[in-house]
């Protein structure tokens, strides 16, 4: 028999059988499988604009649906794992994936665009809160820091391998519009087989329990930790929703660059550093790491804002990669402040309201460049999305600075 404590699984009398089994390293593999498959088609608007014709707004407005169905998946089902189990939810979140891969395949228009990326926005929602926690939860007690960053990494590194992938198979093999997602089903398969084999770390979880609609619940004691930690979230994300759904358009009509293994690259690389930020953070301490990584941010975001005014792609990158520094440095300090303090039962809760200002901070402000570049124009637009996005960030890093993160 399996004894668990506060949601977490611990080996009792069947101990030999459940060190067989994947631990966490294995959850945080289907976690950036699952997150992955939500910026696939990063590198590919451009190539998705000519075959259908839309706008620049149209590409923020189909990415921007995925975010309100990620905001959606956490308000209606953000807590549902910690009722239901971990992994019956992380299952139901492949299922959405391959559905949303199967829509791009298929995509004769913009209906099932639409389509694939709700489908997308609702795995990304379902996995956000399910997966950090079951990362967290498989691992040992000795192990939590490393599994808490193997959590975070899996998350932004999956959704950085997204468009790299593709941007490599658009650019030099065949079916640019198609292979990719084929690929993407070969994963999601190999995902189903590692959670189907990951232990339970929910006490007693029951089948088919009722949705139960929570909104954005945050127990009491965890509010002294999530309002900065939130807002800091909200801004890191608003840079990454810039380079996901924006930064292909830059690439390609501010900057004359149209090599996609090139776009996907430059996405890449904002990720890859959120995720050594993310690396970093355990070392700066997790409450001096929120106002460090904000200041980080701003200094990305003041490259981002300056490649555009001179038009060097040189500059753009090193705005990826202090962006990606910075945010990376936040969200991991802000994640491990925010789940540290959370309570077992209501950790998968939390951390889904959590994810929910990250999102909107992923969505709003890029559909808002979109409209604006309807008349300004996209260079025009992305300076003030620059502009207002610093502003945000640099009152975060000072709140969080003068007013370290703690516990109510």
């Amino acid at each position: 028999m399996v004894d668990r404590t506060g949601g977490t699984a611990v080996a009792g009398h069947g101990g030999a059988r459940r060190r067989r089994r994947p631990g966490y390293p294995a959850a945080a593999a289907v976690f950036a499988i699952g997150m992955a498959g939500t910026t696939l088609p990063t590198p590919l608007y451009g190539l998705y604009q000519e075959q259908i014709g839309f706008s620049e707004l149209m590409v923020t407005v189909v990415f921007a649906v995925y975010a309100v169905a990620v905001i959606t998946a956490l308000l209606v089902a953000g807590n549902y794992s910690d009722v239901a189990g971990r992994r019956p939810v992380l299952l139901a979140a492949m299922g959405f994936s391959a559905a949303s891969a199967c829509c791009f395949l298929l995509e004769t228009g913009l209906p099932l665009l639409f389509a694939g990326r709700l489908l997308s926005g609702f795995a990304a929602g379902l996995l956000s809160g399910a997966a950090t926690a079951a990362v967290i939860e498989l691992a040992a007690p000795a192990k939590k820091a490393r599994a808490a960053f193997a959590a975070t990494a899996a998350n932004m590194g999956g959704l950085g391998c997204g468009p790299l992938l593709s941007g490599l198979l658009a650019e030099y093999a065949p079916w640019p519009l198609k292979l990719v997602f084929w690929v993407h089903l070969g994963l999601i398969a190999a995902a189903c087989v590692l959670t189907w084999l990951l232990p339970e770390t929910v006490e007693d979880p029951r089948r088919w329990p009722r949705l139960s609609p929570q909104g954005i619940s945050v127990p009491h004691g965890v509010k002294g930790v999530f309002v900065p930690a939130s807002v800091a979230a909200f801004a890191g994300f608003a840079l990454l929703g810039l380079f996901t759904a924006v930064a292909p358009g830059f690439l390609a009509r501010t900057l004359d660059v149209h090599n996609l293994a090139v776009t996907g690259a430059v996405v890449f690389s904002a990720f890859l550093a959120s995720t050594f930020g993310q690396s970093m953070t355990p070392k700066v301490g997790a409450a001096r790491a929120l106002p460090v990584g904000c200041g980080v941010l701003v200094v990305g975001l003041l490259f981002v804002a300056s490649s555009l005014v001179v038009r060097s792609l040189p500059l753009l990158v090193l705005g990826a990669l202090f962006g990606g520094t910075g945010q990376g440095l936040a969200f991991r300090a802000a994640l491990t402040l925010v789940s540290g303090a959370a309570p077992a039962h209501h950790r998968g809760g939390t951390i889904s309201a959590f994810f929910v200002v990250a999102y909107a901070g992923i969505s709003l402000p890029v559909v808002g460049v979109g409209a604006l570049a309807m008349g300004l124009g996209l260079r025009t637009a992305g300076l003030v999305f620059a502009g207002c996005v610093t502003v945000v960030a640099a009152c975060a890093g000072a709140y969080a600075a003068l007013r370290p993160p703690t516990r109510d």
